[in-house]
């Protein structure tokens, strides 16, 4: 069966470039784009994805956000030339990359409106992706329903990667966090955080038919999802009801994301987040090429692991190719 990996990144070398002009001083990402070619190199990149018989991927720009990086102008210049890169990848290597996902000037939300328009109409672009804090901005805050009143419109989804820097602490009398903390546990925890900001606002409440798709399978949220749903029960008898303007359960909202399978091989961690989403909210995602293989690693891991699944046949194919093809309406 087909193999479409929907959270893959990649930094094609004009966009990279304008990047590494524009960042601001101590930016970073140069830390790690240096010794991962495969985020640049098209050739190795396509040495690593022919190991894989019908494998393809979705592209999405490699973090940092944008909006981390350069002020709002540079960004908005910024994600037109990515998303242009990507478009002429997507056609000149269209058996390789059957489509991409538009990078968004989010510090500037007039323009990333725009973007999405251009990216999507005349780009053909399959959705978006934004990151679970805008500068520091939570994604259910007021000013961002215009973008997904326009993603509704659009019926296609949007790419939910987490963010959190070395520069936040994992402990109030330190400066900065250790240990690589920061993205190995912060990220998904940054990731769940965003997911219950989406639930208990309100945000799902109001747009049902958004479609949000996590990486990293939900974060948290499978394994802690009971702890979760008595949580706001309790709440109610502490005073506080969090929930009262929902119209279904906590964790049904919870249920309405989509989520990738980027946990890099852990079988029982994909069984835990079958469990609560099911077969139908689960995409082939790979977080390709951040491996010490440089995204050989990932991509094998990460389809062995579903191989692996004690689920039938029929689901597998769902993950693998067909639940992508209906939320992004894929022609494949």
């Amino acid at each position: 069966m087909m193999k479409i990996d929907v959270f893959p990144h990649i930094m094609p070398e004009k966009y990279k470039e304008a990047l590494f002009q524009k960042a601001t001083a101590g930016f970073y990402a140069s830390q790690y784009v240096d010794v991962v070619p495969t985020l640049f190199d098209l050739d190795l990149r396509f040495r690593i994805m022919d190991y894989f018989e019908d494998y393809v991927q979705i592209l999405t720009i490699a973090s940092p956000p944008i909006e981390v990086a350069v002020g709002p102008k540079d960004a908005v210049d910024l994600a037109k030339i990515a998303n242009d890169e990507l478009a002429e990848l997507v056609r000149k290597n269209p058996y390789r990359f059957p489509a991409a996902v538009a990078c968004l000037p989010m510090s500037d939300l007039d323009a990333a409106l725009k973007e999405v328009d251009r990216a999507i109409g005349e780009l053909h672009f399959r959705g978006v992706q934004v990151y679970t804090d805008v500068n520091g901005k939570p994604l259910d805050l007021p000013e961002f329903d215009a973008l997904y009143a326009k993603m509704v419109e659009y019926n296609l989804p949007i790419w939910l990667h987490p963010v959190r820097p070395i520069t936040v602490p994992d402990y109030s009398t330190e400066d900065t966090s250790k240990y690589s903390i920061w993205d190995m546990l912060g990220w998904p925890y940054d990731t769940s955080v965003a997911m219950t900001r989406l639930v208990i606002s309100g945000i799902l409440e109001r747009f049902p038919e958004l479609k949000i798709i996590t990486h990293h399978a939900g974060g948290m949220i499978p394994f802690f999802a009971d702890r979760i749903g008595e949580g706001y029960d309790f709440n109610e008898r502490e005073g506080f009801n969090y929930k009262k303007h929902l119209r279904k359960p906590v964790l049904d909202y919870y249920r309405m994301f989509y989520n990738d399978t980027a946990i890099y091989g852990n079988t029982a961690g994909l069984m835990c987040a079958h469990a609560f989403f099911g077969a139908e909210q689960l995409l082939f995602g790979t977080d390709m090429p951040y491996d010490n293989q440089i995204g050989h690693r990932f991509i094998r891991e990460t389809i062995r692991s579903v191989e692996e699944m004690s689920i039938t046949d029929a689901e597998k194919k769902l993950i693998f190719e067909d639940n992508a093809k209906k939320i992004m309406r894929l022609p494949l």
